[in-house]
């Protein structure tokens, strides 16, 4: 696995994306470079929760802004490293829905947050058994 390295104007973009849609989860895409076995997180896009209903406990990213996030990859000469989103008032842990969202090579950072702070930040990535591993998240 490899770690993952968050600049600090990043990982400060995600926290505010997360308290600002408390109680409802936010959710986003990140580019960066892959340098050895690091991925660095360079730029953070927050993105609409298209989910219909209740968005407390689900998320879901409409189809063009997958494909519009890939264009700007592109366009910035970064790659698109994953996606991220908010737990509100629950652990920063992948959920059943989440692994079966979940894409293989992503990095998938989750934020615990909480009214007025994020608690915690992790990020997981699907192994070859298609199961969750702890990805070493680092701030910068």
């Amino acid at each position: 696995m490899a770690n993952l390295i968050l600049l600090k104007e990043v990982g400060e973009a995600m926290n505010k994306a997360a308290i600002d849609a408390f109680p409802n989860e936010c959710c986003g895409f990140f580019f960066g470079h892959e340098v050895g076995e690091d991925r660095v997180v360079q730029e953070v896009m927050p993105v609409e929760n298209s989910k219909e209903g209740d968005q407390r406990r689900r998320f879901s990213i409409d189809p063009k802004a997958y494909m519009d996030a890939e264009k700007h990859a592109l366009a910035m000469d970064m790659s698109l490293l994953g996606v991220y989103h908010s737990h509100p008032s629950h652990p920063a842990i992948p959920s059943e829905h989440d692994l079966k969202q979940a894409m293989p090579w992503f990095s998938y950072i989750i934020l615990s947050v909480e009214k007025e702070a994020v608690k915690n930040t992790t990020s997981w990535q699907l192994d070859e058994a298609r199961k969750f591993k702890n990805e070493t998240l680092k701030q910068l």
